[in-house]
């Protein structure tokens, strides 16, 4: 985005990716959630582990196209810094504040750019703010579209884990046509979807789906929002996780001197310094601030 001296061993998009592991931002990650807020057991998904994934099937699909793999390794990795706590149940708490609605992708571009700077280029930066299906117009690389498809891969297929592990559903509850076409919950799945969308991509010359597969892979996206995400048993938590966040920005509006200078931007508006502080903090931290206050 600044024009500086070239690295002599790594390319711009090499040097991006290594920029972005190195942020504060990435490392709160481990601490973020996925679908479980505040989860007991040691092995369900986090944002962090969650964007790892995403990473390595993101590589896999770049190897198999031909594509740019430090790029695609880039965007994936930081495609997900902007979420807030509590993961989507954050846009949420935070929309009202903003016109419009508050979107994680539009935070991760923000932080690489005004909060932690790294000087992205500009096609990591347009992959990272178009790698979510509702956002128009699309990425404007492969590589971008590859980090839509390896996110939608990852999060279905690791939720559908955590949600049977959670005793939320069982494998006979998954619909028939998932297993039937893409096979046993797991690393079938995985493997399916990446073969799905290789040969289309081969057959059309550009990053998509085959159609019967991306129509199975949108039924489990519907199957899981309505039996796991927004399940009414969660709904107690939930609103909890609004009323933090919430919480927490009308505390920091109302005493704007309390934002740390290390995560205001100097020409932030008062309710912009505080959605920033607020979105940055990992869950545990968000819930012990708000129990101080």
């Amino acid at each position: 985005m600044h024009p500086e001296p070239p690295d002599p061993r790594r390319t711009v998009f090499e040097r991006d990716r290594d920029r972005i592991l190195h942020t504060k931002a990435f490392r709160r990650l481990k601490h973020k959630t996925q679908v479980f807020i505040d989860p007991d057991g040691d092995h369900f998904v986090t944002r962090l582990t969650h964007t790892l994934q995403v990473t390595q099937i993101g590589r896999s699909l770049a190897v198999y196209l031909g594509l740019n793999e430090p790029l695609t390794e880039a965007i994936c990795l930081g495609h997900d810094v902007g979420h807030s706590p509590f993961g989507h149940i954050g846009e949420d708490a935070l929309s009202p504040y903003v016109p419009g609605e508050w979107h994680h992708a539009a935070q991760s571009v923000r932080v690489f750019t005004l909060l932690e700077p790294i000087n992205p280029t500009l096609e990591v930066i347009d992959g990272i703010r178009a790698h979510s299906w509702k956002i128009d117009p699309p990425p404007d690389t492969s590589e971008g579209m590859v980090c839509r498809f390896a996110d939608r891969i990852a999060y279905l297929t690791h939720d559908v884990d955590d949600a049977v592990r959670a005793g939320v559903i069982g494998h006979d509850d998954l619909p028939a046509a998932a297993t039937r076409i893409f096979g046993a919950p797991g690393g079938a799945w995985i493997n399916e979807m990446i073969d799905s969308v290789v040969e289309e991509s081969v057959l059309t010359g550009e990053v998509s789906m085959a159609a019967d597969a991306l129509e199975i892979m949108n039924e489990l996206r519907d199957f899981m929002f309505e039996r796991v995400y927004l399940r009414a048993e969660a709904a107690p938590q939930r609103d909890q996780a609004i009323a933090v966040i919430r919480g927490l920005v009308d505390h920091y509006l109302a005493h704007p001197a309390e934002v740390p200078d290390t995560y205001r931007h100097p020409d932030s508006d008062p309710i912009t310094a505080a959605i920033d502080y607020v979105s940055g903090m990992t869950d545990r931290f968000a819930l012990r601030e708000w129990g101080k206050l």
